[in-house]
């Protein structure tokens, strides 16, 4: 039992330090995945997204902070419980996600992993099923330094993680596995392969004929069977997606995607929310920019905020 317990821990300890350092390296991508969790469809919390980012940093510090005191042993009832709750929190939130299919992706390991939300909940239960093991044989666990260096190792990842979240929302993620990271050719990410798998799906049909029905599944020949009908729809296997597939520039209603990416001199300025953004960064970006015109460059903006909104700017 001994042994196990202690598997256990390292186990848990090193998934919760390696899943925090992941989200911690993006927090404002896991900000994002935390507002579609607070949507209206979902868990219907709205009034949170506008703390999103300090909430998701809270989160991946602390998570961060409970694998490493885990490890080494501090504070062992306090993290042991902090562990527990936090587990069955999202084991909750993970299994509405999937059985609802409300959000596809929990961002458990940001951008660096893909997770199906089922994958996401199955995660969920083996890390709960170890932390009982851990829970139930904590009269082995014994710290691994003594107090006074379990403090300074608590307390100096503590501020290694706030510097390190300062630093990359100040710059770029230190490690970036998003799919517009630094080097990306869009058109090639948003491109498919001759050999792309292609989605395969199920079509139940339901006959009512002379009062009796019957279900007839195909995947795609329409039966041959008598009387009134209704069909569902079921994917039972995804086909292959680009990394980049969601690209589009519009402008009242026209997409302007392929005839910007095909300009051989072109520089966009994103600001995804105006209302999010430091007016004094914009002085920086027209000096670039400033510059590029004057290199015979073509420079647009692009946003999702309203025309009337970035006029402003």
């Amino acid at each position: 039992m001994k042994q196990i317990t202690n598997i256990s821990r390292i186990l848990v300890g090193a998934l919760f330090i390696i899943s925090g350092l992941i989200k911690l390296n993006d927090p404002v991508g896991f900000s994002f995945k935390l507002k579609d969790y607070f949507a209206p469809d979902v868990l219907n919390i709205e009034f949170f997204s506008p703390f999103a980012l300090m909430i998701a940093l809270f989160v991946v510090i602390f998570e961060v902070l409970i694998g490493v005191m885990l490890l080494i042993g501090y504070a062992k009832k306090f993290t042991i419980w902090s562990s527990l709750l936090m587990i069955v929190f999202f084991t909750f939130l993970t299994f509405y996600s999937a059985y609802f299919n409300k959000v596809t992706d929990c961002g458990c390991f940001g951008d660096a992993i893909k997770l199906t939300p089922w994958e996401s909940f199955s995660k969920d239960i083996v890390l709960l099923v170890l932390l009982l093991v851990i829970y139930f044989g904590r009269n082995y666990l014994q710290p691994l330094f003594s107090k006074s260096i379990q403090k300074i190792i608590v307390y100096s990842t503590f501020i290694a993680c706030l510097a390190f979240g300062y630093y990359v929302l100040q710059h770029l993620p230190l490690v970036d596995f998003r799919p517009y990271k630094i080097g990306t050719n869009i058109n090639e990410g948003m491109s498919y392969p001759e050999d792309a798998a292609q989605p395969i799906f199920e079509y139940r049909w339901t006959f009512t004929h002379n009062g009796a029905e019957k279900v007839v599944i195909t995947n795609g020949d329409f039966p041959k069977e008598e009387g009134d009908y209704v069909v569902e729809t079921i994917m039972i296997q995804e086909g292959y997606e680009p990394p980049i597939h969601d690209f589009t520039m519009e402008r009242n209603g026209t997409d302007f995607t392929s005839v910007f990416l095909e300009e051989e001199k072109l520089i966009v300025v994103v600001v995804y929310s105006v209302a999010n953004s430091e007016s004094n960064g914009f002085v920086n970006i027209k000096k670039a920019t400033d510059k590029a015109i004057k290199n015979n460059f073509k420079v647009i903006g692009l946003s999702s905020s309203s025309l009337e909104v970035t006029g402003r700017i």
